[in-house]
């Protein structure tokens, strides 16, 4: 792990030497229209990078990470959906770098946690006006996550949803999709431990969230991507109507339900197993794990910059 400067420091470097690297996956949703717009008020904010790469094919964005980081910048601005920064964070994580976030995708998630705005120079703005903080990641065996692990249906609805819906209609696209996947998909036994306390439900999807927002929406208002825990939820019962209509719920309302309607469960450290065993897990959207498997919180994993405001423990 690499030894850190200040917060405070690492601020001030940034607002004084300005050394950033610039990496746009141009291939996202709004990435390839937003670009120019990007690295135009960049310029108007003062910051020259030393490095830009625009990445129109999502299979070398590890390489231009690599490069960027290879300059050795205070700062990676990083441009794109979730997908492309749960991959730089993987990258930044415990280095003495901060993350800068252009959110450019469907859902935005982790900008979201982070109290960031959405529209680009709002956000460029942040790198001038903001901080350094440091925030939490989530950790799925030995695989690192900003945003959401899961298990269930989720991975037959990132499967079908159509890249074209998404641009039609951005983050609803997904409970959309759901609605053609769950008739037909079966429920399963999950039994997770957490804290030592034994919780067992029949469900169609658990999640297991690192920070405030899935699918665009809030889970809920007293929960944090920098307060040190996980928090688990399911989609739904093991009933399908009311899986349907809760779905039917979250498309319209953005409104969460928890464990059989009832609290979420909140925690550091989680055991997840499921009956069958064996079961697939997304890690922010890809499928790294099985099931059983042990999820912890991992506090300060991850340097970013963030608004003045944002509420940094």
């Amino acid at each position: 792990m690499t030894e850190l400067r200040s917060k405070a420091d690492h601020t001030k470097a940034i607002l004084r030497e300005r050394r950033v690297a610039l990496v746009v996956n141009t291939h996202s949703r709004r990435g390839r229209r937003r670009f120019p717009e990007v690295a135009a008020q960049l310029r108007d904010a003062g910051f020259r990078p030393i490095g830009t790469f625009a990445v129109t094919d999502t299979t070398r964005l590890r390489k231009a990470l690599d490069a960027a980081l290879a300059l050795e910048p205070d700062l990676l601005i990083v441009g794109g959906g979730d997908g492309t920064l749960s991959t730089a964070v993987k990258y930044v994580a415990h280095r003495d770098v901060a993350l800068g976030v252009i959110p450019l995708g469907t859902t935005n998630n982790f900008a979201r946690s982070l109290a960031l705005p959405l529209d680009v120079a709002g956000a460029v703005r942040v790198f001038s006006d903001g901080k350094v903080a440091d925030v939490d990641l989530g950790l799925a065996g030995d695989f690192t996550f900003a945003n959401l692990s899961s298990v269930g249906v989720s991975a037959e609805v990132a499967a079908r949803v159509r890249p074209w819906l998404k641009r039609l209609l951005g983050r609803a696209a997904y409970p959309l999709t759901a609605f053609t996947v769950l008739p037909g998909h079966r429920p399963f036994r999950v039994v997770l431990t957490v804290d030592g306390r034994r919780h067992e439900l029949l469900t169609h999807q658990l999640n297991i969230a690192n920070g405030r927002f899935q699918g665009g929406w809030q889970i809920a208002k007293d929960i944090s991507i920098d307060d040190r825990k996980l928090v688990a939820y399911q989609l739904g019962s093991g009933k399908r109507l009311r899986l349907l209509l809760e779905t039917m719920v979250r498309a319209t309302t953005g409104r969460w339900r928890s464990l059989a309607g009832g609290p979420f469960v909140v925690g550091r450290e989680m055991v997840l197993d499921t009956v069958p065993s064996g079961m697939a897990a997304e890690v922010d959207g890809e499928v790294l794990v099985r099931t059983p498997v042990t999820l912890r919180a991992e506090a300060n994993g991850l340097r970013v910059m963030v608004p003045s405001d944002f509420v940094d423990t």
